[in-house]
């Protein structure tokens, strides 16, 4: 009976002291809550870091953009004072000529794309037309040899660029150069409708070094 009766005097005790005892905060859910401010605040920086990082890309970009319009408007501004000397009533008169060319690779080693600048100014305001072709100086380490327009076309009667213009013209091509050979020299030809031809020659290396040009 003791026994029994201190028993129920412990549960008596216990249970008033979780009645009316102060209850302590539910750590499970604080912990939760912690976890969701962690994860928001991790989230939050992420997208911080994503942002700069997209802004510093955009801005790299923006100043490579600026800088090949400063270029681009840099080679603009020559050619733009080239033509007004060349066709003002100042310029020196030359006829019909081939003022540059030059040739870029088209990824296989064989295959070559040529731009041309055709000018004139002896005769103003008159237009000349006629056409032109590609010749090639080539060494194979022996000896030199030419190859015409029709070797580097590839083609039998392969058809020549036309040109027709008052002042100048840009045309353009592409010719093949067969394996094992050294290109020396390029020579243009210009066949114009009337008059004799013109014949003009440019040494490999100045023909491919980039250059800047343009034309109307």
């Amino acid at each position: 009976m003791i026994a029994l009766v201190a028993a129920a005097l412990l549960l008596g005790l216990w249970g008033a002291w979780r009645s009316f005892a102060p209850q302590p905060a539910n750590a499970r859910e604080q912990l939760r809550a912690q976890a969701g401010r962690i994860a928001t605040l991790e989230q939050q920086n992420a997208t911080l870091a994503r942002s700069d990082q997209i802004s510093r890309q955009a801005n790299a970009d923006l100043q490579a953009t600026l800088a090949e319009r400063d270029e681009e408007i840099a080679g603009l501004r020559a050619d733009v004072a080239f033509y007004e000397r060349f066709v003002g009533a100042t310029g020196q008169r030359h006829g019909l000529a081939v003022h540059d060319l030059r040739l870029e690779p088209q990824g296989d080693p064989q295959l070559w794309h040529f731009v041309a600048t055709l000018t004139q100014n002896l005769n103003r305001g008159a237009v000349s037309s006629g056409h032109l072709q590609l010749a090639l100086e080539v060494t194979d380490g022996r000896s030199m040899r030419r190859l015409d327009w029709n070797v580097l076309r590839q083609q039998a009667g392969a058809a020549e660029v036309a040109y027709s213009f008052r002042y100048f013209q840009q045309v353009e091509g592409d010719i093949v150069l067969p394996r094992g050979l050294k290109p020396v020299r390029v020579i243009a030809r210009l066949l114009p409708a009337t008059g004799a031809p013109v014949e003009q020659s440019f040494t490999w290396s100045a023909a491919t070094a980039p250059a800047g040009a343009a034309g109307g």
